[in-house]
């Protein structure tokens, strides 16, 4: 099955897994921004808005985990490209509602290829960088909606989730 039938363009010809030549491909500024939440506790927000918890500060731990995750992607990822990332944010809010914290993280650089599988793992990380900070005040913390919200650049175009 070629990738051509298929539209995967990580098998060859003969359906075999196989990193993408992106060498021909214009270099341009791309930039991607992913999300997810981690769902917990009242309780546990209050702590982890209080800068109590017992492993020390949440929102700094899991930033940094995020933005090291992002830089270390295609060390993750099968086939993903090492890319010389020129950014990477990660904004870590709280949100009552959930309750627990929204994280976002936008990755950029200017390349053969997409940010996209960076932001997705920085924000990945961070969410289990906060599950680990705080799971032995809440073993039940959700970990949820980890999404792609937009990118630019590249072939395929812009992007930007509808919902």
């Amino acid at each position: 099955m070629s990738a051509g039938k298929t539209g995967l363009t990580h098998l060859n010809e003969a359906g075999e897994a196989r990193m993408v030549d992106v060498s021909a491909k214009p270099r341009s500024a791309r930039i991607a921004v992913a999300q997810g939440c981690v769902v917990m506790g009242a309780e546990t927000l209050a702590l982890c808005l209080s800068g109590q918890a017992k492993k020390g500060d949440v929102f700094a731990a899991a930033r940094i985990a995020g933005i090291m995750a992002a830089k270390r992607t295609s060390d993750l990822i099968p086939l993903c490209h090492p890319l010389n990332l020129s950014r990477v944010d990660v904004d870590i809010k709280a949100d009552e509602r959930l309750p627990g914290l929204r994280i976002k993280a936008t990755a950029k650089t200017t390349g053969e290829t997409g940010v996209e599988m960076e932001a997705l793992t920085a924000v990945s990380v961070a969410c289990l960088t906060v599950y680990d900070m705080l799971k032995a005040a809440d073993r039940a913390m959700r970990i949820e909606n980890v999404m792609l919200l937009e990118k630019t650049g590249g072939e395929s175009g812009d992007y930007v989730r509808a919902d």
